[in-house]
């Protein structure tokens, strides 16, 4: 057999910087964000409520008019200097109830996000990790309290209680967060047999810990989004349970109220019925582009 030459064999050049990053690594929040920068329709969603919360928070402060100060001599006036939105049938300044009514379907919206958040979460939380007969036991108790229809109960409330934001947010603290429970524990399911949830508990790691430090940052995308679609819906319940008359007590206002009022004089007094329902389809509609946003940002599967 001929041996093989030497010279055959020639020395592989060294490349420079074989092992260099190519680009900063980035974690999964600050690609969610890249990505979410990239969706023009949710930013745009986001700005527009940077937008409106800012409104409702400093607009009356700056206004020299009040809420619920009411001028009989001013009834129906249109748009003008002083009244930038006219004044309603008692002479109230339209701009500046417009915008409290912003304010108060926001906050109702941002409580019934914070009940669905901790009630809802924990709930799923609790029934996914434990499973078996707490399980069941569980998901009986959130299927009777789903039959029960959330306007019945609302209007019970109201009616022990009276009108006003802590009946419609008790009324949806019951059931509201049942989604979100749902949500939550069907996941967790899949998560909870994972080598990381048992590698915590072969540690010692107690079921409150893994629940809330493995198992909730693991299905906070999912969280984040459904929260994104909790808001418009408890702002649509409250503005559905003011148009009805049985909302928000007067004078305070709000932008159910406010459609329901400028829904009376219509024929004659449009500026009433144009600006509350201008601002409460552009928060809906807002919410819902985040949201979609979101989705699309927050999972894995979506990227390119």
């Amino acid at each position: 057999m001929e041996a093989i030459s030497k010279e055959k064999f020639q020395p592989a050049e060294k490349t420079a910087n074989v092992e260099a990053i190519v680009r900063p690594s980035v974690t999964y929040w600050q690609d969610a964000w890249r990505r979410l920068k990239k969706n023009r329709m949710a930013m745009a969603g986001l700005i527009v409520l940077i937008i409106l919360a800012g409104f409702a928070i400093f607009a009356p402060m700056f206004s020299s008019h009040d809420y619920k100060t009411q001028v009989l001599k001013d009834t129906f006036l249109k748009p003008s200097s002083a009244h930038w939105f006219g004044t309603d049938q008692l002479g109230r300044d339209l701009w500046v109830r417009v915008w409290w009514g912003v304010r108060i379907s926001l906050f109702i919206g941002l409580a019934a996000a914070a009940i669905d958040l901790v009630v809802g979460v924990l709930y799923g939380g609790i029934s996914a990790y434990f499973g078996g007969r707490v399980d069941d036991i569980m998901q009986r108790i959130l299927e009777i309290i789903y039959a029960i229809p959330l306007l019945l109960l609302a209007i019970l409330f109201i009616v022990f209680m009276g009108p006003g934001i802590s009946s419609i947010i008790i009324a949806y603290a019951i059931s509201g967060w049942v989604t979100m429970a749902r949500l939550v524990r069907g996941q967790m399911l899949l998560l909870k047999e994972q080598e990381f949830v048992l590698a915590a508990r072969t540690l010692g790691a107690r079921p409150a810990r893994i629940i809330l430090r493995h198992l909730v940052p693991n299905v906070l995308g999912l969280i984040i989004v459904q929260l994104t679609y909790v808001v418009p819906t408890a702002i649509f319940f409250e503005a559905f349970l003011s148009f009805v008359g049985v909302g928000i007590r007067p004078p305070m206002a709000s932008l159910g109220k406010l459609i329901s009022e400028g829904a009376q004089v219509m024929r004659y007094q449009p500026h009433l019925l144009l600006y509350p329902t201008i601002l409460f389809s552009l928060i809906l509609l807002s919410f819902n582009l985040l949201g979609d946003g979101l989705r699309d940002a927050l999972d894995p599967k979506m990227r390119k």
